[in-house]
């Protein structure tokens, strides 16, 4: 006769498997970067101003603005 055994709460690996597949990415490929200014400030020579960087903190993506 074999010993029963309790079975597994399989909720709380599916709970980490969410949080790690996600962290943020979906937000980004709904268009809601966590934009953060880069420190350094570039000069376009072409239109004369001074152009700032800007990186998003989950997804690596660039943007500049013109200001």
């Amino acid at each position: 006769m074999t010993k029963a055994s309790r079975p597994t709460d399989l909720g709380k690996f599916r709970k980490l498997r969410r949080k790690q597949t996600a962290q943020g990415k979906t937000l980004c490929a709904r268009g809601f970067h966590k934009w953060v200014d880069d420190g350094k400030k570039q000069f376009d020579v072409k239109q004369g101003r001074l152009i700032s960087i800007q990186r998003c903190q989950r997804c690596g993506i660039e943007k500049t603005q013109i200001g």
